[in-house]
């Protein structure tokens, strides 16, 4: 198991295929999918499926989303992370994309936030990357709440599939920027 990043409350980290169970119970919610497309998995190995594409994903790019631990408990509670998107969306083609999913039980507490901050800071001090992109369901509030607090600006909405979505983005200037000011 490889930690990347650790927080005051978190620990993410690669997934594990021993993840399947608590992924599955994550993403087998229709809560979880309410705002990407109302498809949630069905079958534990739906579960295996999408972590054997996260393992590869490593493999591929050297970045993906990772599993988020709570600390006092040691529970999975979801995922954050840096996606490579090599495939055209909204126009846009190889980019990073800052994302995120949590159980529901550990919504509202500011994990989202808490994580979607420390992966964007992995990206720009240890991956050296220009810009990230964040997307959110323009019915999501929460999730283009969160996005804005760790400092992405709103760029556009588009549409993704046949949902509209907001379009944000941080670069590196600004994330440095934002980071001098808190000093």
């Amino acid at each position: 198991m490889k930690i990347m990043i650790e927080t005051e409350r978190l620990i993410l980290r690669e997934f594990l295929t021993s993840d399947d169970e608590a992924f599955f119970e994550m993403d087998s919610n229709p809560e979880v999918h309410k705002y990407l497309g109302n498809n949630p998995i069905n079958t534990i190995e739906q579960a295996r499926v999408v972590i054997a594409s996260i393992l590869k994903q490593y493999e591929d790019n050297g970045i993906g989303r990772w599993a988020v631990i709570e600390k006092d408990s040691g529970n999975f509670i979801g995922w954050s992370g840096l996606k490579y998107i090599t495939e055209y969306e909204n126009n846009y083609i190889h980019f990073y994309d800052v994302g995120y999913r949590l159980m529901p039980k550990f919504w509202n507490n500011g994990y989202t936030t808490e994580s979607a901050k420390a992966v964007i800071e992995y990206g720009f001090s240890q991956l050296k990357l220009k810009e990230i992109i964040g997307t959110a369901n323009v019915e999501n509030v929460k999730s283009r709440k969160a996005l804005e607090k760790c400092g992405l600006k709103f760029i556009e909405k588009f549409m993704w599939k046949d949902i509209q979505c907001d379009w944000l983005k941080i670069t590196q200037v600004e994330w440095l920027q934002q980071k001098r000011m808190k000093v």
